[in-house]
């Protein structure tokens, strides 16, 4: 892939000169018409280069990434959550996705998407099914939560060889959320810890495979919290699967919960 080739040069880059040159190589072949997947690697590219690689200790290869998946797919498959392996068309790259149907207060969304009982789109069918009197229960049920729509992806990332959470959010109805309004849903335990730099640790992102805009946790903090799990994991001589540990990690920041039998149930790869 251009992206793995190109983080390959990365490692004999010595003076500002070296990186300008290497920038400009990799934006000539990206640039004009080329497909989206690579205006995406180009980004990722690019955010790599003005930030620092994680330790050594952090890294995850694309094989093992791969293997780590399969297993958490397996146990997926058997308490039906709903995570999938989606494959790009004509390639040999995917990733895990998961879509969630998250209630939240009206008042969340702003005054111009207030629910109302003729917005049949606002309340999933779940929600509906537990009402006797439909009528009476949409009503009731719209004073109180409007539906959001989060689907959620994790790549591999070459150029930090780790994962990364990609995600997008919108209404029922498809309105997408601003970058501000999925900042406000961050969940209030991690919104204190993140508020130094909000738009550094989640921001907008071309996706690197669909070419299509993402909100992404930046991987730049993977190792505050990584680094010591595998420390403890070594110092027990414990094996753990690595994408189970790391989304139980970064998922509940942007409300997506694993359940703790993947911890329990999932093992790491041979």
């Amino acid at each position: 892939m251009l992206i793995c080739a190109v983080v390959l040069e990365l490692s004999s880059i010595k003076t500002p000169q070296h990186v300008k040159r290497t920038r400009d190589l990799v934006q000539a072949k990206v640039s004009g018409g080329c497909p989206h997947k690579l205006r995406g690697q180009y980004n990722e590219i690019m955010m790599f280069m003005a930030g620092e690689r994680n330790p050594a200790s952090c890294y995850l290869d694309e094989r093992t990434f791969r293997l780590c998946c399969q297993l958490f797919l397996q146990h997926s498959e058997t308490i039906q959550d709903g995570w999938s392996w989606e494959q790009i068309k004509g390639t040999d790259e995917g990733f895990m996705k998961k879509t969630v149907l998250m209630p939240v207060k009206p008042s969340f969304l702003h005054k111009q998407h207030e629910c109302s009982m003729q917005d049949e789109n606002m309340v999933t069918d779940d929600v509906q099914a537990n009402v006797e009197d439909e009528t009476a229960g949409v009503q009731a049920v719209c004073e109180i939560h409007a539906v959001l729509r989060y689907e959620y992806h994790v790549l591999y990332s070459c150029s930090y060889q780790i994962p990364v959470l990609y995600f997008r959010a919108s209404t029922l109805d498809g309105r997408p959320l601003s970058l501000e309004e999925v900042w406000s849903n961050v969940h209030p335990n991690y919104r204190q810890r993140l508020q130094q730099g909000p738009w550094d640790t989640l921001t907008q992102q071309e996706h690197p495979l669909l070419g299509q805009p993402f909100f992404m946790l930046h991987p730049c903090r993977t190792e505050e919290f990584m680094k010591p799990a595998l420390d403890l994991a070594q110092a027990e001589n414990k094996r753990m699967n690595y994408v189970v540990t790391w989304l139980s990690v970064v998922g509940p920041v942007v409300r997506l919960d694993v359940p703790l039998s993947y911890s329990t149930e999932v093992s790491a790869p041979d």
